[in-house]
């Protein structure tokens, strides 16, 4: 879930005015402490995927649901 820009300047304020840790501020906002440290570190947010995308080959896919139809997708 990406958070407003709005929202991200506010949480980083109060952490600044009243000298809040990352772990007490992200408690007091309900997310997450990672979160707010990247936010300290780079406000705006990412408009890309820093992986690329992963793509299976479709002659591939359709032989391993040929030899296994009953199998989920988590296998």
């Amino acid at each position: 879930m990406t958070y407003s820009l709005d929202f991200r300047k506010k949480v980083l304020s109060i952490r600044s005015k009243e000298k809040l840790s990352f772990a007490q501020v992200a408690r007091r906002f309900g997310v997450s402490v990672n979160s707010v440290f990247l936010w300290s570190k780079r406000l705006e947010p990412r408009r890309t995927k820093i992986r690329p995308a992963i793509k299976i080959d479709r002659e591939i896919l359709m032989e391993d649901i040929k030899k296994y139809p009953d199998a989920f997708n988590y296998e």
